[in-house]
């Protein structure tokens, strides 16, 4: 006969006790707006497989005040998601050369570079930075 195992209980709240788990938390949580926002995009695209008037409907659904309060939120939780995971890639993703590790601040560096470089990219295609 073997004994069970010991199942230490966790409240659910266990993440609100220190400030680096409340950080965390709220990391993990804006991967669901990223979410959303791949929803938001695939309703679109559907919209659009049903004709014009379909996807002018979505659009003003979109530039309506609820829809303009939820871009903007997506687009803040968006921010926050990347900026967390730039900070983040030097633990998650240490690069090596050789023997030697590559100082973290190169490889966030060259997030921050490659965002603002794409970003600037999709403007000038989009027509805002003509």
């Amino acid at each position: 006969m073997t004994n069970p195992p010991y199942i230490r209980p966790i409240p659910a709240s266990w993440w609100l006790r220190q400030g680096r788990y409340v950080r965390y938390m709220i990391r993990e949580a804006t991967c669901l707006f990223i979410g959303l926002h791949a929803l938001v995009l695939l309703v679109g695209v559907y919209r659009l497989s049903q004709g014009r008037d379909a996807f002018d409907a979505f659009l003003a659904a979109l530039w309506s005040p609820a829809g303009q309060v939820m871009g903007a939120v997506i687009v803040l939780m968006a921010v926050v998601h990347s900026v967390t995971w730039f900070n983040l890639t030097p633990k998650a993703m240490p690069l090596w050369i050789g023997d030697r590790k590559v100082p973290g601040w190169i490889i966030v560096g060259g997030h921050y570079g490659g965002w603002i470089v794409v970003s600037a990219v999709v403007l000038f295609l989009a027509g805002g930075l003509s």
